[in-house]
């Protein structure tokens, strides 16, 4: 034992053991600089991406009150003074839409009213005029006269310029306005940005042990000493909501290569290409519609208010019906997905937190709650907002941070002034 050894051994011994202590501690500052560097590199080649990514993703966390706002005058409606303040049959809004939607329009998905004085948003796709893609547009529609209120163009197939703003918001967070190319550059940008993040924890990591100087900013520091606490402080106590909305980002873009990575370790896990419910097939068969599916769900699953309503978009597709604030789900993800046969209205399928599926389609089912922040309610939907806001002040300190670093060598290296 070290305590029976004579005083001379002992001493000695203390001496090797700090030696060994410092060799480690020189090693790890050694591993640590390698991983500023990559840490530097993937800021300054990925970080102005994530100021435009972030910034637009913290709008895009309100940007359902945020559209509304800016839209008043078609998205909100008045309330009946007098008579019954129910809603329309869907039987009446449909027959609205029918009315004045284009010849060639592909139908799409019905968003519920959001609250009693909101309308309905019919969301549906028509060919652009110079272009084989196609435009996305939306008509609204008063839940208690059906009357169609206005229409827009949510995202235009000529122009970027001519998306309205929310739809320019988006384009741009998810494609940087690059279309196809831009979701797939975005989503390995997300990718290096969330390794970005790793480094970062790495290099913050005390080696010394001092957790205090580690989690606040000193005070009264140096303009350069607050710079770099800044960007410290704001990383570590970001990167957790941050990393999660990267990593869903990376989902959300690149959805194949994830699915593939998660069926490697659940592979009952279904994939983009796993197939879909379909209706059994009826010849000459008519659709049950929309009010007598809406009517079998609330028997079915009652509670929680409508969100999405989707037709079927051909002869053996389903309704799918979405309700959300359902409060025997999960308090931190509250929604539901139920299937329908259109011609019979039998369930067929049901997705929700509490429906029995893989661990991988599970963690899948979470990231797009998780990245819109809608999965812990506004809690976090306000986490999610400011990590997106802290987004520029990292890049921003990051760089003041990596020119003070250029200026202090090259202060080092200059030759000295001449003596005359």
């Amino acid at each position: 034992m070290q305590n029976d050894l004579p005083p001379a051994y002992s001493h000695l011994s203390d001496k090797v053991g700090l030696k060994v202590k410092k060799s480690r501690l020189e090693r790890l500052k050694f591993r640590r600089q390698l991983w500023l560097k990559v840490h530097l590199w993937l800021g300054l080649t990925a970080g102005a991406a994530l100021v435009i990514i972030g910034l637009t993703g913290s709008i895009m966390v309100f940007w359902e009150e945020l559209d509304e706002w800016l839209n008043q005058n078609v998205m909100r409606v008045e309330m009946p003074s007098t008579g019954s303040r129910a809603f329309r049959p869907m039987t009446e809004i449909e027959a609205s839409v029918k009315a004045v939607l284009p010849p060639r329009a592909k139908s799409g998905v019905y968003n519920y009213p959001r609250h009693e004085q909101s309308v309905f948003i019919f969301w549906y796709s028509t060919p652009g005029k110079n272009t084989p893609d196609l435009a996305t547009q939306n008509l609204f529609i008063n839940p208690y006269t059906a009357q169609i209120t206005g229409s827009r163009v949510f995202y235009s197939a000529d122009s970027p310029l001519q998306h309205c703003f929310i739809g320019f918001i988006f384009k741009l967070h998810y494609a940087l306005l690059l279309k196809d190319t831009g979701v797939v550059i975005v989503g390995i940008l997300a990718l290096l940005l969330l390794i970005s993040i790793l480094t970062g924890l790495i290099v913050w990591w005390p080696l010394t042990g001092k957790w205090a100087q580690a989690f606040t900013l000193k005070r009264h520091a140096s303009v350069e000493r607050f710079n770099f606490d800044l960007h410290k402080t704001s990383g570590v106590y970001t990167s957790l909501v941050l990393g999660a909305v990267l990593l869903s980002g990376v989902y959300l873009n690149l959805p194949k290569q994830f699915h593939w990575l998660v069926q490697q370790f659940s592979p009952k896990s279904r994939g983009p290409d796993s197939p879909s419910p379909q209706s059994t097939f009826i010849p000459n068969g008519i659709a049950i519609g929309l009010d007598k599916a809406m009517a079998i769900v609330d028997s079915a699953y009652p509670g929680g208010r409508w969100h999405t309503l989707k037709n079927p978009d051909d002869k053996q597709d389903v309704y799918s019906l979405t309700r959300i604030d359902v409060t025997e789900l999960s308090p931190f993800w509250s929604e539901r997905t139920v299937a329908l046969d259109q011609y019979s209205g039998k369930i067929l399928e049901v997705r929700a937190p509490d429906t029995r599926r893989s661990a991988g389609e599970t963690f899948l089912d979470w990231q797009w709650p998780l990245h819109s922040g809608k999965a812990f309610g506004w809690s976090g939907r306000i986490l999610v907002f400011l990590s997106g806001v802290a987004c520029p002040v990292l890049f921003v300190t990051g760089m003041i941070r990596w020119l003070q670093k250029r200026r202090s060598k090259k202060l080092k290296i200059s030759p000295s002034p001449s003596k005359s």
